[in-house]
């Protein structure tokens, strides 16, 4: 009879939830929606987030309010959203550092990048490119590896994204050269400091590296991705500007809390890649960096276990030991 009892009542719960996931859904939004970034303001991430936000906004019919949450790698974001009330309300805008990159690179990762959250869709991707303080003497990459290799140790470059410190990690070991990583919470704040000569080299998102060549405040000598950007046709790429096989790309995407329904999920989905296909918003990005792209949620579910795969082999051959 207990067993019986429960059975009954578990049916008349899935039947309850059956019933009340497509109300939700055709409720959802009933408030504002936060987009938390896990990066400083004018970091590329909150550039897709606002990009991105201001249309499905108007889709939705709620407002959208982006939270920078800086800092730890990404993971104080996640957390944060990890731990929301699941009703798709609070969304991670991220990228290949809170599921990717900490995997490998953290000894102790506090939350869980497959099962603590519901994926909603890919968001785009982007280039990283590598820019110098014009006071290091080196006009190409071969020349900033020649200068490494003759003073050990002199140059630094900073980080503020678990890709940036991986772009830079992997040049030291294909190049052989000895160059310091300092980390900042932001590479907004990197970049800050590259201008202000403090570090001398910064593996940053193109939207952010792009202004300061063009301007001539920064030296640009190469972009990490296999193929040049089309954002950037003169830079070479690291691979045919001396180190064959360099190949490393950013990508964003959109999450929400483990169990959020579905169909409040698909809705989510829906605006967002809304947002990514509408012409206008994709010229805002394209100016920003960032190449459209979007994606089914289990799509993208299998997306982030091959990269953390992918992003563990990387750190493995770079030698660097989680922290």
């Amino acid at each position: 009879m207990k067993a019986k009892h429960w059975t009954t009542a578990a049916i008349a719960m899935i039947g309850t939830m059956a019933i009340a996931w497509p109300a939700m859904a055709q409720t959802y939004p009933t408030k504002s929606i936060k987009f938390v970034v896990p990066f400083a303001g004018g970091s590329a991430t909150d550039a897709v987030a606002r990009i991105l936000g201001d249309h499905a906004s108007r889709t939705l019919g709620q407002p959208i309010v982006i939270e920078n949450i800086a800092g730890a790698s990404g993971i104080l974001a996640a957390q944060n959203v990890a731990r929301a009330e699941p009703d798709g309300h609070t969304v991670l805008i991220t990228t290949n550092t809170t599921h990717g990159a900490n995997q490998s690179l953290l000894k102790n990762v506090p939350y869980d990048a497959v099962n603590g959250f519901e994926p909603v869709t890919k968001l785009g991707t982007i280039t990283l490119a590598l820019i110098t303080n014009p006071s290091v003497p080196a006009k190409s990459l071969k020349e900033l590896i020649a200068y490494a290799k003759a003073n050990p140790g002199k140059l630094s470059f900073g980080y503020g994204s678990s890709s940036s410190r991986i772009a830079g990690e992997m040049l030291k070991s294909m190049a052989g050269i000895d160059i310091l990583p300092v980390p900042y919470k932001s590479n907004p704040q990197a970049i800050t400091d590259l201008l202000g000569g403090q570090i001398n080299i910064v593996f940053a998102d193109i939207s952010t590296t792009l202004p300061q060549v063009k301007s001539g405040a920064a030296n640009g000598l190469a972009v990490s991705t296999a193929q040049r950007s089309a954002l950037a046709p003169d830079l070479p790429t690291i691979a045919e500007a001396g180190l064959p096989g360099y190949d490393l790309a950013a990508w964003f995407a959109a999450f929400v809390p483990a169990k959020t329904p579905q169909p409040v999920v698909q809705k989510l989905r829906e605006a967002l890649v809304a947002a990514v296909k509408d012409p206008a918003t994709q010229e805002r990005l394209l100016k920003a960096g960032i190449e459209p792209e979007s994606s089914t949620s289990e799509e993208l579910r299998t997306f982030v276990d091959t990269e953390i795969k992918k992003w563990s082999d990387i750190v493995k051959t770079a030698g660097i030991q989680p922290e």
